[in-house]
């Protein structure tokens, strides 16, 4: 069972004394992606274990919070991966299925290390991702963002170069492979 918080400021000073990034779930009992998440997807043992070990989950009423208006939900599910300051990192709508949601989940880890200028740990979080969901539908970016994450570590453009090999090898048809065409140039 994952141990929601329902107030943003424990689970902001819950991530801050963790080290923990914040899930943010935006919800409406009557939205049926929200039941099927609810459903399906937080109950699985993987998904379930994986916020609860790696993050500080939040449930929030959308409409009914001010949340929702500080965040800008206009549809449910939404979710939105958090620092512990509170700033925005990742955001998704509608309903992840189980077999998604721990790369997602990963994805945001990831680009919160990324903004953060942690690109060592913004690479391990990509990897993790990479290895343990390679078909997933977060693996492009993580793919794409690894290789940002290396180039700025390196600064060697044959990183960016291998980064487009891959992509056009694995995904060639995913958008990040044209947003990384420009690094075939390199």
């Amino acid at each position: 069972m994952i141990p929601w918080e329902s107030e943003m400021s424990k689970a902001l000073a819950r991530g801050k004394a963790e080290q923990k990034c914040i899930l943010l779930d935006f919800f409406s009992p009557e939205c049926i992606g929200c039941q099927q998440m609810e459903e399906a997807s937080f109950p699985n043992q993987s998904v379930a274990n994986f916020i609860t070990d790696r993050m500080v989950p939040i449930h929030a009423a959308a409409g009914t919070s001010t949340l929702s208006a500080d965040f800008n939900v206009v549809w449910t599910p939404t979710l939105v991966v958090l620092d512990f300051y509170g700033r925005e990192h990742q955001r998704t709508v509608g309903f992840l299925p189980p077999d998604e949601m721990v790369a997602w989940l990963l994805l945001g880890i990831g680009k919160t290390a990324l903004d953060k200028g942690q690109h060592n740990e913004a690479v391990l979080q990509f990897n993790t991702l990479m290895n343990g969901y390679p078909t997933s539908a977060a693996a492009p970016e993580a793919i794409y963002l690894r290789g940002v994450s290396r180039f700025k570590t390196s600064q060697t453009a044959a990183t960016l170069k291998e980064t487009y090999q891959q992509l056009k090898n694995d995904f060639p048809h995913s958008e990040w492979t044209k947003r990384a065409e420009p690094f075939a140039l390199l």
